[in-house]
């Protein structure tokens, strides 16, 4: 059985008189990196600072190993506890003196102090930064004396509050890698709070999605990202093909769903004469100039016209109009090869274990 190292229990939070955290209950498994995702203004950071024991919420309870955190107690679970937040809160001070900060104010001796400076220092690509003040540093730079000061209190928890959303892309890459690699080395207990589905999926063995103050669904990254409990957060999390449609059949699981016309086939526990919400992720959407018998093994299969086609990154977001929306996620090259255009009439095809059916 996981054993949970942090718990919190129906904790609602009002900041500025307005409700930041509603009746948020979770676990936090020791070992483990939890993800807090949603959009800006939904309770994240307020659920991280909850747990961190940084701000009292307004009802709710705190537990740190199966024991109440009291207000009397706050101060010595704040020892057992690292805290790195967006924007690095140094010192004007070096980098080595950063670092050593928390040490010093434990009353850890200079010998292992500089053990561990040295060692955070050398893990974290610094040490040739070691002398340089704080105020000299980059955006990365300063970002990782920052980690390297909370990793070097060998913290029970660490806490991150979207840590790498400051960074300029090709910083945030390198950080986010040898952060990801960092994790599988210690198995720390990790608590961080990102709004970008993609750190979630590299770095959350689970994810907790906040929406309105709440909690509204927890699970493994896939799990989620693949079937989310109700139409919010299937949005959130990349679906982007949400139609509603109405199940005629369900044959050993297979489920037969009228949409606008068409039948399609999806794998759910529905039953017949349900109303759901069908929902499909771009990437599992597949465009054809003309579909041949035999190309796939796609059981879903619809013709459209092209409504819209946008460059993001290495890859096109194309919308087909089908007599409703379906978004797809293909490679410029395969843009490219297939020449399509707007307007140009296509076929979109998905297998029936790619829909997600969330009953209505």
């Amino acid at each position: 059985m996981d054993q949970h190292i942090l718990r919190v229990e129906d904790v609602s939070v009002r900041r500025s008189g307005l409700l930041a955290l509603e009746e948020a209950s979770l676990a936090v498994v020791e070992g483990e990196t939890l993800a807090l995702i949603g959009p800006n203004g939904a309770g994240k950071s307020t659920l991280l600072l909850v747990l961190a024991k940084l701000i009292e919420p307004d009802r709710g309870k705190i537990f740190f190993r199966d024991q109440l955190i009291t207000k009397e107690k706050a101060l010595a679970y704040r020892r057992k506890v690292g805290i790195v937040m967006q924007e690095p809160l140094l010192l004007d001070t070096s980098v080595e003196d950063n670092v050593a900060t928390g040490l010093r104010f434990r009353g850890v001796s200079k010998v292992e102090i500089d053990k561990r400076v040295n060692h955070w220092l050398d893990r974290l690509g610094i040490a040739g930064l070691r002398k340089r003040r704080a105020r000299e540093l980059s955006g990365g730079e300063a970002q990782r004396t920052s980690l390297a000061r909370a990793l070097a209190l060998n913290p029970d928890v660490l806490f991150l509050d979207e840590p790498f959303s400051a960074l300029d892309a090709p910083t945030r890459e390198r950080l986010l890698a040898d952060f990801y690699n960092l994790l599988g080395e210690t198995s720390m207990t990790t608590v961080f709070v990102t709004h970008d589905r993609d750190e979630a999926l590299l770095l959350g063995d689970r994810v907790a999605v906040l929406l309105d103050a709440r909690i509204r669904q927890i699970g493994k990254p896939n799990q989620v990202f693949a079937a989310p409990s109700d139409p919010e957060i299937a949005r959130f999390v990349g679906v982007e093909t949400v139609i509603e449609g109405l199940v005629e059949e369900v044959n050993e699981g297979l489920a037969q769903i009228r949409v606008n016309g068409f039948h399609l086939e999806a794998i759910g526990n529905v039953r017949v004469g349900q109303s759901v919400l069908v929902c499909l992720r771009p990437e599992d959407v597949t465009l054809w100039k003309e579909r041949k018998h035999g190309e796939s093994s796609a059981r879903n299969t619809i013709p459209g016209t092209i409504v819209r086609l946008t460059p993001q990154g290495p890859l096109e977001r194309v919308v087909v109009d089908c007599g409703f929306p379906v978004v797809a996620l293909i490679t410029r090259a395969s843009r490219l090869e297939m020449n399509l255009e707007m307007g140009m009439p296509v076929v979109v095809s998905f297998k029936a274990s790619a829909v997600h059916v969330i009953a209505r």
